[in-house]
């Protein structure tokens, strides 16, 4: 029952949002030739509108994550950045390094896609105001729900999940690696195809012969036999897996306190 309510809670997170962060319909982004960095944590709204961007834009990250009591990342954060806000974008790729969400969301757009702005005025509180409710919902879900940091032994490399931001199973893992202030490059695996909007099983129904699009759906396909997420590789143990609540057990087991 616990875990249902979690999912659900997942879904209505997702759902307040518009569900937006879904679709990468953005096959001409110029990819960078070095994974972006983010620092952040899962529950900040602020942070959730670049995750979004990020989804959308088909960009990968490489993510430190720095919750509430972190030890790990946010002294390197202030170091780096010269104060404790989140989020913070760091591109290699520029040296430029940033905050604020908007502005962000902004740099992405100029540098990688070329799109329009991000929103403003009006439009721009009611994002903050559709982020702040799917965070308040996930805190009504439980204690931690990736805000507060949890004792955890640091993996040597960081580990790789394919996700996209509003797969609600995918957030339950990344809550978890949060938590557990594990770093890991985020491959965004975004639905690059209307036909593939809406659960799987809708899609095996209705287009089961689709072909599979999109960066990351491909190499997902090719490494692991089929598009699903969450998806984890673990470079340090070898081990690869499907199936959230099995990632979450191995995540605990292997590296919670």
């Amino acid at each position: 029952m616990n875990r249902m309510l979690d999912v659900a809670s997942s879904v209505l997170a997702s759902s307040l949002r518009g569900w937006r962060g879904t679709a990468a319909f953005h096959p001409g982004t110029r990819q960078p030739a070095q994974p972006l960095e983010l620092y952040e944590f899962e529950a900040c709204p602020y942070c959730r509108l670049v995750r979004e961007a990020l989804t959308r834009l088909d960009l990968d990250a490489l993510v430190r994550p720095c919750p509430k009591g972190g030890r790990r990342f946010r002294p390197e954060l202030l170091a780096r950045g010269g104060k404790l806000q989140l989020p913070w974008l760091f591109d290699p790729n520029t040296g430029v390094g940033m905050y604020e969400s908007a502005d962000i969301v902004d740099y992405l757009n100029r540098s990688y896609d070329g799109s329009r702005p991000a929103p403003r005025g009006l439009a721009r509180r009611v994002a903050v105001g559709g982020a702040m409710l799917a965070t308040a919902v996930r805190r009504g879900a439980g204690s931690f729900r990736g805000l507060t940091a949890r004792p955890s032994q640091a993996p040597q490399q960081p580990l790789e999940l394919y996700s996209f931001e509003t797969s609600p199973y995918s957030r339950l893992v990344r809550e978890v690696l949060c938590e557990l202030e594990l770093p890991y490059l985020l491959r965004n695996t975004g639905k690059a195809r209307w036909e593939d909007m809406g659960p799987p099983s809708v899609r095996r129904i209705l287009f089961p012969d689709t072909p599979v699009e999109g960066r990351n759906r491909l190499r997902l396909l090719e490494l692991a036999g089929r598009v699903q997420v969450p998806y984890l590789v673990d470079p340090n143990t070898g081990k690869a897996m499907f199936e959230s609540a099995d990632i979450i057990r191995y995540l605990e087991s292997t590296y919670g306190a």
